[in-house]
């Protein structure tokens, strides 16, 4: 496994940009869990797919665009619906949560109507569906590496203000916090975070790792912290694992890395249940006596 690691390039740029993606999905994920909004990585993972489909479609026209990563026209498209969506949820103020549909229904429409018009799908289209280690690019991960920081940057200097938006929104306002401002920046970084991880995970499956993880975190952590911890530990040991698993098996990287972290959390509901399930029975077997 180490001489294959150290051989290949693609391996290497897979390995370490996984490993990044591996913090980032979760540690963004335990905030939209928390917040009731885990709709939200479908929608502007749909949306990525039409940024990249239309620059695929543009490069058909100009060349020179040929030589620039689809992903950060995906970026563009992701980050202007992460604004769009926030201002919907100012406009329905009381059916907040029809600002993610609008913006899904509408990420899909014109991808499928950029796809259509570029000829249908391509290879290129579809390692972004499902991920692949091949096309992970030592320019990627030079993005990933910047995205990393900025977004571990911004968590560590507006945590404070992200975890109490993420309880009480009403209150967090009234304490005079920026809550406009703050959820803006929020979902600007979960949509460049969804878009940097389409290369590893795929454009399908990226909500999975910002989800997965922490569903299964859930059941493992007594306080906030906790949570933040196992889904980072969680999400890394299915990226890693999931990477090694679909290079030798020779499959889509998104699928086993989603399928590993579906293992975990399917282990992690078994032994709580197995832990409940003792003293249940015991309860049952007691017998009723008569007091009368």
């Amino acid at each position: 496994m180490m001489d294959d690691f150290l051989t290949y390039d693609f391996l290497q740029n897979a390995f370490l940009t996984g490993i990044m993606i591996g913090f980032l999905a979760p540690v963004l994920g335990v905030f939209i869990v928390v917040r009731r909004l885990a709709l939200i990585t479908d929608a502007l993972s749909h949306v990525t797919l039409t940024g990249i489909a239309f620059h695929l479609l543009l490069a058909q026209s100009y060349t020179s665009l040929q030589a620039v990563n689809p992903l950060y026209m995906g970026m563009v498209f992701s980050t202007g619906a992460s604004l769009l969506m926030e201002k919907l949820r100012h406009v329905y103020t009381a059916y907040r949560e029809l600002a993610i549909p609008i913006i899904l229904s509408t990420g899909i429409g014109l991808g499928v109507v950029f796809i259509s018009l570029a000829d249908g799908f391509n290879n290129d289209l579809f390692n972004y569906l499902f991920g692949s280690i091949i096309a992970v690019t030592r320019e990627d991960l030079w993005a990933v590496t910047i995205i990393t920081i900025i977004v571990s940057g911004l968590l560590l200097l507006f945590y404070k203000e992200l975890l109490f938006l993420s309880f009480d929104e009403e209150q967090a306002l009234v304490s005079g916090i920026p809550g406009k401002l703050i959820n803006l920046l929020f979902v600007v970084m979960t949509a460049i975070v969804i878009a940097s991880s389409m290369r590893i995970v795929g454009i399908l499956l990226v909500s999975s790792l910002m989800t997965l993880p922490v569903a299964s975190a859930i059941q493992l952590s007594k306080s906030f912290k906790q949570m933040f911890v196992y889904s980072v530990i969680i999400g890394e040991v299915s990226v890693i694992t999931g990477l090694f698993s679909a290079f030798y098996l020779d499959v889509s990287p998104g699928g086993t890395i989603v399928m590993i972290a579906l293992s975990i959390l399917l282990v992690v509901l078994a032994c709580k249940k197995m832990k409940r399930t003792p003293v249940k029975a015991v309860h049952r077997k007691m017998p009723h006596t008569d007091q009368g």
